[in-house]
Order: C-alpha cells, then structure tokens, then sequence
C-alpha cells in the first residue's frame, strides 16, 4: 500500500513540475501572477481529447502544445507585457478574467460532461514495481515530469538563450541596454511556459477525467509550488512539486479529513521556516 501511494505521489508530483515549470517561469521574468494558467492546462487538456480523436494521442501530444505555445505568445504580446509592473489587483483581476472566458469558450465548445482519453496502446501495459502492479503510462508520466525538469535546467544554464533569460529575470533593465530584445525573449518564455501548460493537461486526460472544473482543481496546488519553492524559482518549483505530490499522496491515504488543508498547512510551515521559499528568487 506504501508503495502505490508513494508511487501515486511521484506521479502527481512529476505532472506538477511540468505544470508549474511554466508558472514559474512566466513570473520569475514578467512579474505577472497569472490565476488564468490553470485555465491553459484545462485548455490544454480539451485540445488533446479533440486532435486525439481526429488522429491519435501521439500527435495531440505535440500538436496541441504547440497550438499553446502560439496563444502563450499572443498573451505575452496582449496581456504580460501590458500588465507587467501594474497594480498587483489588476493583475488578479485582468487574469482572473481570462480564466473566466477561457472556461466559458470551454463549455461551450466542449460541453459541461467529463469526457476521457484512453491511454495510448503503447502504453497501456503494467509493470511490476516492487512487487506492486503499476500502468506503464504512469511511469512514463514521472519520467516526462524529471526530463522537462532536467531539460529546462541544462538550457537555463547552458545555453545563451537561458543566460539571457537568467539575466533578464534579474535586472531587464540592463539587459536590455546589453543588446537583448528582452521583448521578445519574453514571449518566447511566456509561449514556452503556456505550452508547457498545455502539455501537462494532454498528459494528464488519460487519468483524470476532463471537465470544465480540472481548472481550478490544479490550480490552487501549482500556486503552493511557486510560493513554497520561491517565487520565480524554477528548482524550487521542481522540488517543491515532487514534496506536495507526496503529501498530496499520502494525505490522501493516512489524514484523507484533512487532505484538503494539507497544502496550505505546509505552504504555512515552509513560509515560516523561509519567508523567501525553499530557493528565494532564484532560477
């Protein structure tokens, strides 16, 4: 039984780095909370059921992140930029906003009933993990969630465009008297990280049910990450995903009367310990 709820944690935990990897990047170069990015996930999520169903999981799992990633961009342009350094009231309510019309577009083109995506053949086997029966896809679930993770961190440090983006997060400023469109740097990040909004929602159809609800149902757990793992950093995203994917897990389980609070008990208890989160303001 340990195993299963462990497992189910790394797997909840893996789909959250994917999720708030985006979250956090967004932040950590535009300044911009954005309520509206669980929006995108469900968005995400509705695309890959339709192009799934006119082709097969595997194109909807490229496709519709990259449709994402073209909205990111026109946000960026639209939204992001317009917003950055503005009143942090308008920002909730102008995001906010879009999370209401984008869950209103999903309605009424997708319908309020829960709607599913069968697990791609290829997938569909079970292995045996300790002892304990577990689907494959979950497997390959943890292991997308470590490979974007470990993919994000080598192109922040390794590559001129990720030295960019580190330094643009710092002072945008400077940076951009250094040469760097920091513009259009930005819409690339916001585009990176709404596709990769979409990609966790195509991900998560085969084993959550989608409806117009899943929304808010991630949103407020990719929040705790950012926060508990420091705002705009992107390795205290990653580990503050795989520990509430474990609390999430377990809570469940072990305290499932108070599973709910269980997220802002230790959002509550990180702050206290580090005000600035587990990695400050770093990326």
């Amino acid at each position: 039984m340990l195993t299963i709820n462990l497992f189910n944690g790394l797997v909840y935990g893996a789909l959250l780095i994917v999720m708030c990897s985006g979250l956090a990047l967004i932040y950590g170069l535009r300044r911009v909370v954005n309520f509206a990015h669980g929006s995108l996930y469900m968005l995400g999520a509705y695309l890959g059921y339709s192009i799934a169903q006119h082709s097969n999981f595997w194109v909807a799992l490229i496709a519709a992140p990259a449709i994402m990633a073209f909205l990111g961009v026109l946000l960026d342009r639209y939204g992001s930029r317009l917003l950055q350094d503005r009143d942090p009231r308008t920002v909730v309510l102008v995001t906010f906003g879009l999370l209401l019309v984008i869950e209103d577009f999903v309605q009424t083109v997708w319908g309020k009933s829960n709607l599913s995506v069968p697990t791609p053949s290829a997938l569909s086997a079970t292995i045996d993990l300790f002892g304990t029966t577990v689907p494959a896809y979950r497997i390959a679930v943890i292991v997308l969630g470590f490979s974007v993770a470990f993919a994000l961190s080598f192109w922040l440090r390794f590559s001129k465009a990720g030295l960019f983006v580190r330094a643009a997060s710092t002072d945008p400023t400077t940076t951009a008297m250094q040469g760097v469109d920091t513009d259009t740097l930005s819409a690339s990040v916001v585009g990176l990280g709404t596709a990769l909004a979409g990609l966790a929602g195509v991900v998560a159809a085969p084993f959550l049910s989608l409806s117009p609800s899943m929304s808010s149902d991630v949103i407020i757990d990719s929040f705790v990450v950012v926060v508990v793992g420091g705002l705009g950093s992107l390795a205290g995203a990653f580990i503050a995903a795989m520990v509430l994917g474990m609390v999430q897990a377990l809570g469940a389980v072990y305290l499932p009367d108070a599973a709910v609070l269980l997220p802002f008990v230790l959002m509550v208890a990180i702050l206290i310990w580090k005000p600035a989160g587990l990695a400050g303001s770093r990326t």
